[in-house]
């Protein structure tokens, strides 16, 4: 068999794989089909009107403690990493407190015009006073005065739009005075991402998905109908997980296509940890 007709009915048998087990055929039979997708596509993260690339460089693969795999490559490292991205067309940042990736991305933004950069972090405040200490704390580790998109890190409580409605507020008060851009939050539970897409204070949503359901909130298909559910309501969706915390490493294609595919996600996030590793992936994608 020809290369190329192995590709094609590879392809065809992966599309059908996924349409057997019911992922979002609705999606999947969208216009994205056959379209073109680079990870340097300047797309909108919902109604926030901010404005950033596909490709969101994550770093925080297991990320715990203030560390992940991407800050054991040093300040310099990691920030070299970034700015290779930078100079590739990638303009998102994802980083966390939990990561310790702060200090390493403020490296990264003193090289670049800020304004070009969007900048993505993450919260585990849970009461309003370490919330407020959180805005100026991050906002100095990453040297900036300002954070693009806040989130509310790992909520897994169905009832977490009342439990920390306080901590909402802080967050709503400080894109009133010009201190972030958007707020909302990382679901780590299917109860979560519902309450998510229904709370109008979310604008943004960090959402686990890829198409074997790994370190995801539910089933893939269960996952898909409540971002549609936040899609419909103008939510930013932000994919992550999407090589199931490395369980498709070596699937990575496949992941690449199913993330595209579905229509759902505005950008998504991969943490690479080596420049090969990043074109790579950039490749990949534009392959996808």
């Amino acid at each position: 068999m020809k290369r190329r007709e192995f590709l094609v009915k590879a392809a065809g048998a992966v599309g059908a794989a996924w349409l057997s087990r019911g992922v979002a055929t609705d999606v999947f039979a969208s216009s994205t089909l056959g379209k073109k997708f680079s990870a340097t596509d300047t797309v909108t993260i919902g109604s926030t009107g901010i404005k950033t690339s596909r490709l969101a460089m994550g770093t925080g693969t297991v990320g715990v403690g203030h560390h992940s795999n991407q800050t054991a490559l040093g300040i310099k490292g990691l920030s070299d990493l970034l700015l290779n991205g930078y100079d590739n067309g990638l303009r998102f940042f994802d980083s966390a407190d939990t990561y310790g990736s702060h200090p390493h991305v403020a490296e990264a933004l003193k090289h670049v015009q800020r304004d070009k950069v969007t900048v993505l972090t993450k919260s585990w405040a849970r009461d309003p006073k370490t919330m407020r200490a959180d805005l100026d704390r991050f906002r100095h580790e990453l040297g900036t005065d300002y954070i693009d998109i806040f989130l509310m890190h790992c909520l897994s409580e169905g009832d977490w739009t009342a439990r920390y409605q306080g901590v909402m507020d802080v967050l709503s008060e400080a894109k009133q005075k010009g201190i972030i851009r958007a707020h909302g939050c990382s679901c780590h539970s299917i109860e979560a991402l519902r309450a998510a897409a229904k709370s109008p204070w979310v604008e943004v949503d960090l959402v686990r998905l890829n198409p074997i359901g790994s370190h995801m909130d539910a089933d893939p298909q269960t996952v898909l109908s409540v971002v549609k559910e936040m899609k419909a309501a103008g939510k930013g969706v932000v994919g992550m997980k999407i090589l199931g915390q490395g369980d498709m490493r070596s699937r990575q294609d496949e992941a690449i296509r199913y993330a595209l595919s579905t229509g759902v996600l505005d950008a998504f996030t991969i943490g690479a940890e080596s420049k090969a590793e990043q074109e790579d992936l950039m490749r990949r994608i534009a392959a996808a």
